[in-house]
């Protein structure tokens, strides 16, 4: 139905004029014949009624939009709304559309605005509480309301632009986005999970009942018994730096389980541990490892406090707080493991000047250069992590590691596989890549 505004001298209030080709004569019925037409604004309807007649397209102004349909938006966080509307017929001279948005309250009506000729809609829409959300082009039938209140009612209202006066079609339908209990666009996301989780179980159950799961071998956690062992050959202390980086850091933490382990090497050879920290939370979790690990293998007396200690939170200051300690008590053995920064050389350095086995393990790889040339084995990115597996064989942690070994191995073998497609086809490479997104 196409839509005509005359403002011709002789109409009452500017007549709007509604025709197609088969409901002409509802048309004409809708003329205000209230006031004598004037003689040029007869032409110009007689003009218009046989340009219909003949099956010809008739620029207009504007088309009165449908109410679009409102929605909740699929796989979403449940914060918006989709509205979709038709496309402008033939002929119409719309340019653009404005979405106009009202909360609607629980229970309450819709009231749609009293539109008038002679007040601008937005003026209308603003006065009766309707907000602007957005706009949209000519071209567009599909917009995303988003940024919602969950559970919250919404009602729009579609204004078609033009050159004159703004055609607002009527208020939708209230509706309220909601979150999805599944998203659809994450189902692969949920498989992967899935089999990642069955996985760890399976090879923690396997652990648990002594198979024999291979991990290659680390040269730097093969070294630790015997690192120890000389400590106590020598009757020299064990020092243990445990990182700069406060306990939230997964290097400190690495760390720390790694710590566990040496203690109860240095407990069961009755060897002295010193582990100077920087930050005092870690110095805390440090005590208690170190206490735990001692009574693990039935050494708790050998635990003082003193040899777990804080020292200072500048890094400088600590740095030459552990290298005064390595030239005071010439410890046989040194770990420095987790994450170091440019006091990484400072301290290997002075650490082999005293001729101490060294062992370094850091997630930094700009500190790693300095470890490798300093110190005798070096620990580099996830071998850090896998740490405390390594010297523990604790089944519950070597599942998890085999499993992420698995999920490894599984995407260097996607990745190879997506090359191998783009090269060959890259439409089933398109394809392919679809099942990652």
């Amino acid at each position: 139905m196409v839509l005509l505004r005359f403002a011709g001298k002789g109409f009452a209030n500017g007549l709007i004029f509604l025709f197609t080709p088969i409901q002409l004569c509802d048309s004409i019925a809708a003329m205000d014949i209230s006031v004598r037409p004037s003689a040029g604004s007869m032409a110009l309807i007689s003009a218009v009624l046989a340009v219909t007649l003949l099956g010809l397209t008739v620029p207009v102004l504007g088309v009165i939009p449908p109410a679009p349909e409102v929605s909740d938006t699929p796989d979403d966080w449940g914060d918006a709304l989709t509205l979709t509307w038709v496309p402008p017929g033939p002929g119409d001279l719309t340019m653009g559309y404005e979405i106009w948005r009202l909360e609607v309250e629980e229970g309450g009506e819709i009231t749609p605005p009293a539109f008038a000729d002679t007040v601008p809609a937005s003026e209308v829409l603003t006065a009766a509480g309707w907000d602007m959300a957005g706009d949209a082009d000519l071209g567009d039938t599909v917009w995303v309301d988003s940024d919602l209140e969950k559970g919250q009612e919404y009602t729009y209202i579609l204004v078609a632009l033009t050159d004159g006066a703004p055609m607002p079609s009527a208020p939708t339908s209230p509706e309220a986005p909601r979150r999805q209990i599944l998203r659809n666009q994450r189902i692969n996301i949920l498989v992967a999970v899935a089999l990642f989780m069955l996985t760890v179980v399976v090879l923690v159950e396997r652990a648990r009942r002594g198979a024999k799961l291979f991990i290659r071998r680390i040269a730097g956690l093969e070294a630790v018994e015997e690192a120890v062992g000389r400590s106590t050959e020598m009757g020299r202390p064990i020092l243990y730096v445990p990182g700069l980086d406060p306990m939230d850091e997964v290097g400190t933490v690495a760390a720390i389980n790694i710590l566990g382990q040496v203690a109860k090497k240095a407990g069961e050879y009755d060897t002295k541990l010193i582990c100077p920290n920087r930050d005092p939370i870690v110095m805390a979790v440090a005590q208690q490892v170190v206490r735990e690990s001692y009574s693990a293998v039935g050494k708790p007396h050998l635990y003082r406090d003193e040899d777990v200690y804080y020292v200072t939170f500048s890094q400088f200051g600590f740095a030459a707080a552990v290298a005064g300690l390595m030239l005071r008590e010439r410890p046989a053995t040194n770990f420095f493991i987790g994450r170091f920064y440019a006091e990484s050389l400072v301290l290997a350095e002075t650490g082999n000047a005293t001729g101490a086995i060294q062992i370094a393990g850091t997630d930094s790889d700009a500190q790693l250069p300095f470890f490798i040339s300093a110190c005798d084995y070096t620990l580099m990115g996830e071998e850090l992590y896998a740490g405390s597996v390594y010297l523990s064989r604790e089944p519950l942690l070597l599942g998890a590691l085999k499993s992420q070994d698995y999920a490894k191995a599984l995407i260097i073998i996607a990745i190879f596989v997506g090359i191998m497609l783009s090269i060959v086809s890259p439409d089933i490479a398109e394809q392919f890549k679809a099942l990652f997104n």
